[in-house]
């Protein structure tokens, strides 16, 4: 049984389920982390990609685009709910999209190039994840993705998670290693964790852009409440009041911070992350 079981569970129940349902609006918040990644990978024709973790499939897709028909592009997640999304997407015969936990499962050691779009950093042994990663890589095969810094440097979970604290019970502190979107906010122990998965010129760089969450804060607090960050895991078992008192004072502390702008627009602070596989 895998180690990954509790996330597992987790991306197949409800929140996979809302991440489906909303994921245009989610593709959009992360679309300027997205394109700094694809920057990064630098992705050349003909080349063959894995991407991890990919979601409802919004980079694969771009990546395929750029890979061509010389190229081929697999794209792999947990979550039924977003590989279902991702597989009406596909209409190229240089992609798929396997279910499967890329902790454990045995990839063909072909890829030039291996790419995550924040959908590593939810292993419980991360070191034996990219161990496992990295055998998916050919000789000259290289490591791309974009992972969260600390919640204090990302304003959109920051600024929810303060205002729904003031109506939300005392919560329990998370242990900063645990799996979860924040897991790698130390570029100290991410570098470690590369290094002693077999991984070499490792390069961390910060990346700081802006979320757009849209014009309306309660549909920007509905996705930061019920989807994403700090405020989402809170609400994880919490009763339908607590839910709607919780979405109502995020709303009021986005309107504030709207003022008068166009749009809800959230600083955001990511790790980029280069390595060679051999």
């Amino acid at each position: 049984m895998s180690a990954n079981k509790a996330q597992i569970e987790y991306w197949n129940g409800p929140t996979g389920e809302e991440w489906a349902k909303y994921n245009d609006q989610t593709d959009h918040s992360l679309a300027e982390a997205a394109a700094a990644a694809l920057r990064l990978a630098a992705v050349r024709p003909g080349e063959r990609v894995l991407d991890i973790g990919c979601g409802a499939g919004a980079a694969s897709l771009s990546l395929a685009e750029k890979v061509g028909p010389g190229g081929h592009v697999t794209g792999v997640d947990v979550s039924r709910p977003l590989l279902a999304l991702a597989r009406s997407r596909a209409k190229s015969p240089n992609i798929e999209f396997i279910e499967a936990d890329a902790a454990i499962h045995a990839f063909p050691p072909d890829h030039d190039l291996i790419f995550s779009l924040f959908g590593v950093m939810f292993f419980v042994d991360p070191v034996s994840a990219f161990a496992n990663i990295r055998k998916a890589a050919a000789p000259h095969g290289r490591l791309a993705f974009v992972c969260w810094r600390s919640v204090e440097e990302n304003e959109w979970a920051s600024l929810p998670y303060a205002a729904a604290r003031t109506v939300l019970p005392p919560q329990k502190p998370v242990h900063p290693h645990a799996p979860g979107p924040f897991a790698f906010a130390d570029s100290i122990r991410l570098r470690n964790i590369l290094g002693e998965a077999g991984f070499s010129g490792i390069g961390i760089e910060p990346f700081d852009g802006m979320m757009d969450l849209g014009g309306a804060p309660q549909g920007a607090g509905f996705q930061l409440t019920q989807l994403m960050g700090p405020t989402a895991r809170a609400l994880r078992n919490a009763d339908d009041a607590t839910r709607t008192k919780v979405r109502e004072v995020v709303a009021e502390a986005l309107a504030r911070r709207q003022a008068g702008m166009e749009g809800i627009r959230l600083g955001m602070a990511c790790w980029l992350v280069s390595a060679r596989a051999g």
